[in-house]
């Protein structure tokens, strides 16, 4: 029997741009209050955003538009002629804190996305009128969408966040990542590979493979996704014990904390005990890069969290598992 095969699909930030480029194109041929909507699409990711509604709203009238009840500031694009105010509107949320990608006081809109908007807007800005436009982007039932994900404890209130990097949402169903994960292992085994490295992110990927180049036969590198536990696992169960994990972090952070699987459905970093141990005040920080970017010996930084992690995964497989952060 054939796997069935995953769904992918498009981030919200992609989904935001379609709907502005539509919006944008029906507001320069009438002249007049442009509303578009559309729907996340379904996809086989852990993603508390699937089949979200996103609307985005143009106008030449502030006053026009629905904007979100917390003070936010727009963010201000400029080309041609033309000025646009991008705000949030309801169910997206305003950024609270330092830390994150967007700034403080502004909608929650991540740079990748926004940067789409900006290239939708400067390849039809020659066909807008108007000195001023203002935007709203919003996401419907958002704020309850919101409550099932870590933004207000890290400071994002009143909506969702509008994410993209690539653009792509990769399928991560549970029992067919770990199948997939299941089949690799039975290739390393069967081809005597020494070393089994794990990676968490595309980045640590990167360094794996670049370790390797020179030692094909030794190393065999897995994707393991946020399935830390169940991975590991797998390994240990078909004797493949010489395992190493490649990682950021904040996901190192959280497996030291106890989490067996990384993704943010899961659950949130708890701060307070990285205070404990560092002993600073921490209270302004709310990604484990502030908290990096405040200390002064990152380096004992790192080393603590890499012990952490170690200890507590031979607390749940009694072997010495080495740990990189990447």
């Amino acid at each position: 029997m054939q796997n069935k095969k995953l769904r992918g699909g498009y981030t919200t930030g992609v989904h935001t741009s379609y709907a502005f480029k539509s919006a944008l194109g029906t507001y320069i041929a009438y002249n007049e209050l442009s509303i578009s909507k559309t729907i996340k699409m379904q996809n086989d990711d852990l993603d508390v955003t699937k089949g979200c509604e996103i609307i985005v709203s143009i106008s030449s009238k502030v006053e026009d538009l629905v904007l979100n009840d917390i003070k936010h500031k727009p963010y201000i694009l400029n080309c041609n002629n033309t000025t646009l105010y991008i705000y949030a509107s309801s169910g997206v949320g305003i950024v609270t804190k330092k830390g994150l990608k967007p700034p403080p006081q502004y909608p929650a809109i991540n740079p990748v996305p926004l940067n789409a908007i900006k290239d939708v807007f400067e390849s039809l800005s020659l066909k807008i009128n108007k000195k001023e436009l203002f935007c709203s982007v919003g996401v419907t039932n958002g704020v309850e969408i919101a409550k099932q994900t870590a933004n207000a404890k890290v400071g994002i209130l009143g909506g969702i966040s509008i994410l993209g990097t690539k653009g792509i949402v990769k399928p991560i169903s549970a029992s067919a990542y770990i199948n997939s994960i299941d089949q690799e292992l039975n290739f390393a085994k069967a081809n005597k590979y020494k070393t089994i490295i794990f990676t968490l992110g595309n980045t640590a990927l990167k360094k794996a493979n670049e370790k390797i180049k020179n030692h094909q036969n030794e190393f065999y590198i897995i994707e393991i996704g946020n399935f830390i536990y169940d991975g590991i696992n797998l390994s240990i169960e078909k004797k493949l014990s010489n395992i190493q994990l490649w990682l950021g972090i904040a996901k190192s952070v959280k497996i030291s904390q106890g989490f067996k699987n990384t993704h943010n459905r899961f659950g949130s970093i708890d701060f307070t005990l990285i205070e404990d141990f560092i002993k600073q005040d921490i209270k302004d920080c709310v990604t484990i890069k502030a908290i990096r970017d405040k200390i002064s010996n990152k380096k004992e930084f790192d080393n603590e969290i890499i012990q952490q992690t170690k200890e507590q995964l031979k607390d749940w497989f009694d072997i010495d598992i080495g740990v990189k952060i990447c």
